[in-house]
Formats: structure tokens, sequence, C-alpha cells
């Protein structure tokens, strides 16, 4: 199914594990609950797709346009998502561990309680994105663009690459676990 277009098909509970869909265009598609563990979907085009609670652990998804896409509760565990652009999407209580978002676009997204221990995010642009809650306990931070990002009650121990800059652009609260040597901004102080 490589470069296949199935816009607005309906994949729900599908099991597609390890399938090729490279390039794919699945725009406003409906793959809820489908398995797509090992898949192939770099480039692929998701845009307003629909994936809740998928399983997408260890699939290639590099470059691919995710913006809009739902993503609430899915399982994207060790996925590469390096360069992809997910502007706007909803990764509520999505599990990322071990993900790679390196480069990826994440402007205006919803990570709130997403696990991304473990995650490597080197320079993703997480600009304006709510990470309320979310576990990043030995993610990779370094050069990540933390603009307006809402980090309260996030966990943040142990993780690497974050320095005083990106946290004085970022939003905490009391809550917010952070790193040895690094203090957040809190609301009241904006």
């Amino acid at each position: 199914m490589d470069r296949a277009v199935l816009r607005g098909a309906n994949f729900s509970g599908a099991h597609l594990q390890r399938a090729n869909l490279i390039g794919a265009i699945l725009q406003e598609a409906r793959l809820n609950h489908a398995d797509l563990s090992g898949a192939r979907l770099s480039g692929a085009n998701f845009v307003s797709a629909s994936l809740e609670n998928a399983c997408l652990a260890k699939t290639d998804m590099e470059f691919a346009l995710m913006a809009s896409v739902v993503l609430r509760g899915a399982c994207l565990r060790e996925a590469d998502m390096s360069g992809a652009q997910l502007d706007a999407a909803v990764l509520t209580r999505a599990d990322l561990r071990k993900a790679n978002l390196r480069g990826a676009g994440c402007r205006d997204a919803r990570l709130d309680e997403a696990d991304l221990r473990e995650a490597r995010l080197g320079g993703a642009f997480l600009v304006g994105t709510s990470l309320c809650g979310a576990d990043f306990r030995g993610a990779h931070l370094r050069l990540a663009r933390l603009d307006g990002a809402d980090l309260s009650d996030a966990n943040l121990g142990g993780v690497e690459g974050l320095t005083q800059t990106q946290l004085n652009r970022a939003q905490c609260n009391s809550g917010t676990k952070l790193p040895a040597g690094l203090t957040g901004v809190k609301d009241a102080e904006r």
C-alpha cells in the first residue's frame, strides 16, 4: 500500500502490523484501536486522522504529516517520529517512551499526561504545547524549543540537555519537578 490514497477510510480495530504505508494519504482516516506496530509510515499524511488508543509501537514515521491528528491514549513506544509535523495534535496520555521526536514540530499540541520517559526530543519544536503532568524522566531535551510550553505538574527529573534558558521560556508551577540546579518560572511571576 505504498503511496496509497486512503483519505477518510475507516480502519478502526484493523491489524496492520508491519504494513508499508510510506507516503500514503490517510487524511481524516479513522484508525482508532488499530494495530500498526512496526509499520513503515515515513512521509505519510495523517492530517486530521483519528488514531485513539492505536498501537504504533516501533513504527517508522519520519517526516509524517500529522497536524491535528488525534492520538489520545496511543502507544508510540520506540516509534521514530523524527521530523514529523504534529502541530495541534492531541497526544494526551500517549505512551511515547523511548520515542524519537528529534526535530519534530509540535506547535500548540496537547501532550498532557503523556509518558515521554527516555524520549529523544532534541531540537523538537514544542512552542505553545501543553505538557501538563507529562513524565519526561530520562528524556533528552537538548535544543528543544519550549517557548510558551505549559509544564505544569510535569516531571522533568533526570532529563538531559535542559537549560535554564529553555525553562525561562516555559510555564511551570509548584508541582513541576525539575532537575537539580534549575528553576522554573511560575504562573504568578509572569
